[in-house]
């Protein structure tokens, strides 16, 4: 779990008012760290809105580090998420892709300035309560998925660097969720039972729509089938993502058997959105992609061979969290980009998303999907 020697290292732990993040400090100072709590206030907008959670969660956390007994620091980086993760999330939505917020936010918010301010008051690492791995092998940093498959988040953090890595620490990573929550109950914790935070951090539970009209403006257009035919209006192409089912408020059509209806494309030259009806419609499915701004764990992309050899390098991709790894090899490789072909269709693929590459246990990084 470390890199450095426990006797005389300083460790801040990022911590969030969750159950992960407590255990993770809890079993720093129990394994002889000098931890330090810090708890990372990224929004400001809505801190009397009803979905606000952070004045919750610093008690919590609060509460969390008198019972550890580990002091506890309050740093607020909402002017760097607002210029370095919401700026950017805000113009993906424009420009008709679907941003994944979480993967900035680690490379540029909890992994940059959180590990900035943290080695500027004399740490020697930072820690969070991810479930994922590193390991050090012949002088590089690897980062590795979790023990629990089903939480791992090793996706989520494919654009940490080297330096970044090398000042990292997951004690979380041979873990069970079950257990983490065992370990919490046992040690009086109260947030041993506290409910996971869902969606994306800076919208809480509150409905996307809603939140997203706040910052741009509805467009209204066609929404047409593959065919060309109408059946429907669109409220702005930024308001869907391709594989949405719910909300597109178009009805069943009359003789037409072929079920739900699905987005499938955007045609943002004519604001026209493309549904389809029927989950595995042929163009919700692709054996292709393109990714751009790559970003490798090991500095430099994986080694492929000549992509019509036999022997051409395969390897597992994600294109959204929540998916088994898909076989597949680099078809085209670039300085800032990268094909993948793939050996099974894979379902609904998003302009915006990440495809994140892997060897086995091994993320190897990855790019956003174009």
């Amino acid at each position: 779990m470390s890199f450095v020697n426990a006797s005389d290292a300083r460790v801040v732990v990022g911590m969030s008012g969750g159950v992960d993040s407590a255990v993770a400090a809890l079993l720093l100072k129990q394994a002889g760290y000098s931890v330090t709590g810090l708890f990372m206030k990224n929004w400001e907008d809505d801190d009397n809105d009803e979905y606000c959670s952070t004045r919750q969660d610093l008690i919590d956390v609060a509460s969390v580090a008198d019972i550890i007994g580990i002091d506890l620091d309050v740093v607020n980086f909402a002017a760097e998420y607002k210029d370095r993760v919401f700026s950017a999330f805000l113009r993906e939505y424009a420009a008709g892709r679907t941003p994944n917020p979480d993967v900035l936010c680690n490379a540029e918010i909890k992994f940059k300035a959180f590990l900035d301010h943290a080695l500027a008051q004399g740490a020697a690492c930072i820690a969070t309560g991810h479930y994922a791995g590193v390991r050090e092998r012949d002088g590089r940093f690897e980062l590795l998925r979790a023990a629990d498959g089903s939480k791992d988040q090793s996706y989520f953090l494919h654009r940490l660097t080297q330096a970044q890595l090398s000042r990292a620490m997951f004690p979380l990573s041979g873990l069970k969720k079950t257990e983490v929550r065992r370990i919490a109950r046992e040690a009086g914790l109260p947030v041993h039972a506290k409910k996971d935070s869902t969606g994306i951090c800076f919208i809480g539970e509150r409905p996307f729509r809603e939140f997203l009209n706040r910052y741009l403006p509805k467009t209204p257009g066609d929404m047409r089938t593959s065919e060309g035919r109408c059946v429907g209006r669109h409220i702005g192409l930024a308001f869907y993502t391709i594989g949405q089912r719910k909300g597109i408020g178009v009805g069943g059509q009359r003789g037409s058997p072929e079920g739900a209806w699905y987005v499938a494309a955007k045609d943002m030259a004519k604001n026209e959105l493309i549904v389809v009806q029927g989950h595995d419609h042929p163009l919700l499915l692709r054996t292709e992609l393109e990714a751009g701004d790559l970003a490798w764990v090991a500095g430099a992309a994986p080694e492929i061979r000549e992509a019509g050899a036999q022997d051409a390098a395969h390897f597992g991709a994600k294109t959204r969290y929540r998916q088994s790894d898909a076989r597949c090899r680099i078809s085209a490789l670039t300085g800032d980009g990268f094909a993948l072909q793939f050996e099974q269709p894979q379902w609904a693929v998003t302009p915006g998303q990440s495809a994140v590459l892997y060897s086995g246990e091994v993320c190897l990084g990855g790019g956003v999907i174009r």
